[in-house]
């Protein structure tokens, strides 16, 4: 019976410690590290913690970190306490896949459901296709690429929509042409005949892989249909 109620009186003291160490100046914050930080402001995260100027490390965590997950831009967040006065924050930042036209002629960044993201291009150094707007159709098939094939993401420069609604993939000189609607096994098989030709040393200007289980090559370009969008 003394076991059990001194193993009851250990657990309070343990978890009501925290709420008694806030008061101590020892844990106040004094330094947040930010990782994870890729094109968001840091300002910005630190200032959506809302972190009170005497603020202990023993506030909640889960609550900060909530607070940044609410910014745009963030897909995940974490805060860890580093005793006795720094709090890390840890962030996933959303995935940018494209840039689109935006206000005055300037480009905004979006992400896979083309939806505008608070990146600034200029300070960020995104390197992204350019879409002619922001198709969430469009926008979607990017991100795709993206997981699919990395490699071939990065050499696409441009995308637009086409007749049909088919999406128009710009790279350099040649030119790749999808369905919107368009699956992994799809991309895996434009990258298997790109990679083949390259390998064959033959030269070609477009690959159209809108046709179920082939894609054609073309020596030259221009079976794209006039632009939608």
């Amino acid at each position: 019976m003394l076991l059990a109620v001194g193993g009851a009186a250990a657990l309070a003291a343990w978890l009501g410690a925290p709420a008694l160490l806030s008061r101590v100046a020892y844990f106040r914050v004094r330094q947040v590290e930010l990782l994870g930080l890729k094109n968001l402001p840091p300002d910005g995260v630190i200032a959506a913690l809302r972190l009170p100027l005497a603020a202990s490390v023993f506030t909640d965590t889960r609550l900060l970190a909530d607070r940044v997950k609410g910014l745009t831009g963030v897909a995940d967040a974490q805060v860890v306490r580093r005793l006795p006065g720094a709090l890390q924050v840890i962030v996933r930042e959303v995935a940018p896949v494209a840039l689109v036209p935006g206000p005055r002629g300037s480009l905004v960044a979006v992400d896979g459901e083309g939806r505008t993201l608070p990146f600034d291009p200029t300070r960020a150094g995104l390197d992204l296709p350019i879409a002619a707007s922001g198709d969430a159709g469009v926008a979607a098939l990017l991100a795709l690429i993206q997981s699919v094939d990395p490699a071939l993401f990065q050499t696409i420069t441009a995308a637009r929509v086409v007749a049909r609604g088919d999406v128009l993939l710009e790279s350099g000189a040649r030119r790749v042409l999808v369905r919107r609607d368009a699956g992994p096994e799809v991309i895996r098989a434009v990258v298997t005949v790109a990679q083949d030709l390259a390998a064959k040393g033959r030269p070609y200007a477009e690959l159209d892989a809108r046709f179920a289980g082939q894609v054609i090559v073309r020596r030259k370009g221009g079976a794209g249909g006039a632009k939608a969008g």
